[in-house]
């Protein structure tokens, strides 16, 4: 993808402080909301900015159906169910939704902000505060909450930090820059128990761990091994298998990694790549989007063999375009 999608958004000090404002004079409801399936970014910028509005003593709402490996850090009283209308003059702030169709939660209309960091979102929203440049949602959601003026307790930054941990791979992932650990390292001060949190993120079922095997029985190399696949087989289904592709990525000399998933809606596809090679580029040319490193599609009315397939050419002509094949 060109590189502009990644550049940093033009004024965005000012963008900060512009939807700051806004939602300090806001005095009807606000619904806060993610995107489908969502990610630790997704609830934790979400869950943060719920909070930090709950301390302004706001009329918000935190629609939100949190993975299990996330539950930890939420309580029961705090996220609401799905709604199909807004209540008259709500405002609703969409968090880490790289477009509209992927909205969970409540209908995207009326009076929205957006709020993200998925260089291909279109800035869709009455008030768009979107940068590319940023590790993760959070981060931003980390600077709006400074320009709120709340006072920062460990329960708003915890789930801030978790943002930040799990978009930028425990900070491993090359979007781990001198300002995210600079961050990181404010909200650590702001109480964050940070061993607690990033053993606690690494908690699995049991049944996980049997799926991996399943998993991994399905593991393949494509490309003289520069693409490694695997995809949940037939009858297995375990919760937060979003972690399995962080697990094939890392076969030695390869430079890309799909694993597929069969949902009602379609195949699902969870990309990541590493030395030049776009996982969006991938994801974008299989009607999805994301991060260069990072990003996912869904191939819809398709068989599994079908979309190993489409996963095949899109990847090819990937590799052929920065030179690999």
């Amino acid at each position: 993808m060109d590189a502009s999608h990644n550049a940093p958004e033009p004024r965005y000090r000012e963008k900060v402080r512009t939807v700051a404002a806004t939602l300090r004079e806001l005095e009807g409801p606000i619904i806060i909301v993610s995107h489908v399936d969502p990610d630790g970014d997704a609830v934790g910028s979400s869950l943060g900015l719920f909070r930090a509005l709950k301390a302004l003593d706001k009329k918000v709402t935190w629609i939100a159906d949190p993975p299990r490996f996330l539950r930890f850090l939420v309580r029961e009283d705090e996220y609401s169910d799905p709604v199909d209308h807004l209540p008259e003059g709500a405002t609703l702030v969409v968090l880490d939704s790289a477009e509209p169709s992927r909205v969970a939660g409540a209908p995207v209309e009326g009076f929205v902000i957006n709020i993200d960091h998925h260089g291909t979102n279109p800035r869709f929203g009455y008030l768009s505060l979107v940068d590319p440049s940023k590790a993760a949602t959070a981060q931003i959601v980390k600077d709006l909450i400074d320009a709120l003026g709340v006072s920062w307790t460990a329960e708003i930054a915890t789930p801030v930090l978790t943002g930040l941990i799990t978009d930028t791979g425990n900070f491993r992932f090359a979007n781990t820059t001198p300002e995210v650990l600079h961050t990181a390292a404010e909200l650590v001060g702001h109480g964050v128990k940070l061993a607690e949190l990033t053993d606690r993120l690494q908690w699995r079922p049991v049944g996980y761990f049997k799926a991996m095997g399943a998993v991994l029985s399905t593991v393949g190399f494509h490309f003289g091994g520069l693409l490694v696949t695997a995809h949940m087989p037939s009858g297995v289904s375990v919760e937060d298998s979003d972690d399995f592709v962080g697990i094939i990525r890392y076969a030695e000399g390869s430079q890309i990694a799909v694993f597929l998933r069969e949902r009602e809606e379609g195949v699902k596809l969870s990309i990541r790549s590493r030395g030049g090679v776009s996982a969006q580029a991938v994801a974008v040319r299989l009607g999805g989007g994301g991060h260069v490193p990072a990003a996912g599609a869904t191939l819809r009315g398709v068989t599994l063999e079908e979309a190993y397939r489409q996963v095949l050419a899109a990847v090819e002509e990937e590799l052929k375009r920065v030179g690999y094949i």
